[in-house]
């Protein structure tokens, strides 16, 4: 098969438990890239989260973000297209969950922001100060995550975390229901709310479509359920070893996981014909 493109989910999937990407990784998209083969970064993370791995793959095409929200172009530093969560639908969501303990980031135009300084906070805080001052995403607290939803532009994604899953997975079952959102798993303990529609396969389909090449031209890797709508719509889907037993059942190859260098091993093998 001759694959043009490469998608890449990164937590738990490109980048390993330290959040690096492997070298085995950036030497074999290189060879990629050097090819004619276009790489491309399909994530659940704000764009502001990503120019550390963005400049480490040294890629010139757009990102899909918040789990295809929106396209993001770091050479113009600008959106290029996008379906944000209407103001309405997160304010909903926002006073049902200032009834309950689960814990919210919203992601908004150039900013993440969070009312509870929670665990998923503490670790994003601490990673942050791990990089240069130029590549540091913009976090910051906000009195009322209900009065501020007004004040941006944009509203990209609502990211839901608790330690109690169960419960986690009942209210976001409920307003996926009554509030026609997508709701998506991006984590074991962390559920994404976007706008109805949006996916990393939409988003994924729209950009491929315009490049002038077909979704069978296409290798994705991914290891969660905000990826499955990529990995099942492509040529080539690839699971990651770390990825739960039903997204291995429904990719069309399961690698090492993303401690291990499958990603490459699948590039020089199924990409470049190595």
């Amino acid at each position: 098969m001759n694959y043009r493109v490469i998608a890449l989910d990164l937590d738990g999937t490109l980048l390993d438990n330290q959040k690096r990407i492997l070298p085995q990784s950036l030497s074999a998209l290189a060879e990629a890239r050097s090819a004619g083969v276009k790489v491309l970064v399909v994530t659940g993370r704000h764009h502001i989260a990503i120019h550390p791995f963005y400049q480490a793959l040294q890629i010139t095409t757009p990102a899909i973000c918040c789990n295809g929200a929106y396209l993001y172009d770091f050479n113009q530093k600008k959106v290029l297209e996008a379906d944000p969560l209407p103001q309405d639908q997160a304010l909903l969501v926002l006073q049902r969950l200032d009834k309950s303990n689960i814990n919210v980031l919203m992601y908004v135009d150039d900013a993440i922001l969070y009312q509870v300084r929670s665990s998923n906070v503490i670790r994003s805080l601490a990673w942050s100060e791990t990089l240069p001052k130029s590549q540091r995403p913009t976090l910051y607290q906000v009195q009322s995550l209900i009065k501020t939803a007004s004040e941006p532009h944009s509203i990209w994604k609502l990211a839901l975390s608790h330690s109690d899953i169960p419960a986690l997975r009942d209210f976001s079952e409920s307003i996926r229901k009554e509030l026609g959102l997508a709701c998506e798993w991006s984590w074991y303990d962390q559920v994404d709310v976007s706008k109805r529609g949006n996916s990393k396969g939409t988003r994924l389909q729209q950009w491929v479509s315009n490049q002038g090449l077909t979704m069978d031209q296409v290798v994705a890797f991914g290891d969660n359920y905000n990826d499955l709508s990529m990995l099942e719509a492509v040529g080539l889907g690839v699971a990651m070893g770390n990825a739960d037993d039903l997204i291995k059942e429904r990719a069309d190859l399961t690698i090492a996981d993303h401690m291990h260098p499958g990603i490459a091993e699948v590039i020089r093998g199924r990409v470049l014909g190595q």
